[in-house]
């Protein structure tokens, strides 16, 4: 049997191919880890490949030594993590980030597509497009867990902005996902660790830069988040994506950044500059490989504003359903459509409902409905 050649010229060419492998077969995610085969992520499935393992960990250096700014090696052995993202030859972007394990160095690769999709292609309701395209200064919060779509729909207001309007738009990244090329619109995209040290620095001084609207690529510290409400109480458009599953949770999310003492300043800033919370999860489809997103989406009216600042968070839920006609939503309703419309099964439904008896609920009077149109049909 032919030894494994685990040069580095041949670590470099194995990863060149496992890029391509996961363009051509639309993956979202591909793992490296020493002693395993790579394993890749496809329809939101974790697959293993077919081919040797890694064998050690000079083998994975090999393979990253091309993709990491040659900078940026120090950085990675001082803190054992390391985030950065590059291009492919496909024309796809990968989201890499390399980090150490019992001294082994592995590997998480995010692909994101070379496309920006849009409102449509993300299967996304109307009602992003609609905020977006009425929003001229304040927060939008783009909420979820990890690997719900975050990223392309933040990519996706951006990109509607710059197709429709003349603004400046800065984006604060770790890493640079999407590549964004100027239309109606100027983009400047600065990336964590490449362009400016962090966000804190980054949001420091992003308001003298002379922004209509700012991305902010995660709001993951108090830093980050008093920066973006302050810059949207001053006048700019400011969209970010915060991790938490649902709207009503996100207060608690954002609050969890501050001391007790300051959540009555937080809430009423938030009151006064949050626009939107429109919180996503990606559901698997009837078809294999295809992934719909579950939405819910709380639009700030004058109830929300006093629930906010009356700490009433627990009426939000009520609220997205009492208000569906502005626009509003809640995961049970959006639940219903995907079912209805045959793109997932009440199985899948079931598992990711909040409330499974009022899903059941929603789901019977879908049925009854039918049973009606039909008994019409036949007389």
């Amino acid at each position: 049997m032919q030894a494994l050649d685990t040069s580095p010229e041949a670590a470099a060419d194995e990863m060149r191919r496992l890029l391509a492998f996961l363009t051509k077969h639309e993956a979202s995610d591909l793992h490296l880890k020493t002693g395993y085969p790579p394993y890749v992520r496809i329809g939101g499935h974790l697959r293993r490949l077919e081919v040797p393992p890694i064998p050690d960990t000079a083998f994975v250096h090999g393979m990253m030594d091309p993709l990491v700014p040659s900078d940026r090696w120090k950085e990675f052995e001082a803190h054992g993590a390391l985030d950065f993202s590059c291009a492919g030859e496909t024309g796809d972007r990968y989201r890499i980030n390399m980090f150490r394990s019992k001294g082994d160095i592995h590997v998480a690769v995010r692909r994101v597509q070379s496309k920006i999709k849009d409102f449509n292609g993300l299967n996304l309701p109307d009602i992003y497009r609609e905020m977006i395209a009425h929003t001229n200064e304040g927060l939008i919060l783009v909420c979820g867990v990890t690997g719900s779509g975050k990223s392309s729909t933040l990519a996706a207001m951006v990109e509607y902005i710059n197709q429709t309007r003349s603004m400046h738009i800065i984006t604060i990244e770790d890493p640079i996902e999407f590549n964004f090329v100027g239309k109606k619109s100027i983009i400047s995209q600065r990336e964590i660790g490449l362009d400016v040290p962090n966000f804190k620095d980054a949001l420091r001084v992003v308001v003298r830069e002379d922004p209509d609207a700012i991305l902010i690529g995660e709001m993951r510290d108090r830093e980050t988040m008093l920066a973006a409400i302050q810059s949207a109480e001053t006048g700019h458009l400011v969209m970010g994506s915060l991790h938490c599953a649902d709207a009503q949770l996100s207060f608690s999310r954002i609050l969890e950044f501050f001391d007790r003492s300051e959540h009555s300043f937080i809430r009423s800033s938030l009151a006064t500059s949050l626009k939107a919370i429109m919180v996503q999860r990606l559901l698997p489809g009837v078809k294999e490989g295809d992934r719909w997103p579950a939405t819910e989406v709380l639009l700030v009216n004058a109830v929300v504003k006093d629930k906010i600042l009356r700490e009433e968070d627990e009426d939000l839920p009520a609220i997205l359903h009492q208000c569906r006609h502005e626009g509003m939503r809640d995961y049970t309703h959006s639940l219903c459509e995907l079912v209805r419309q045959d793109r997932i099964l009440r199985t899948v439904a079931a598992d990711y409902a909040p409330n499974r008896e009022a899903l059941a609920s929603a789901l019977k009077g879908i049925d009854t409905a039918a049973a009606s149109i039909m008994s019409k049909i036949r007389n």
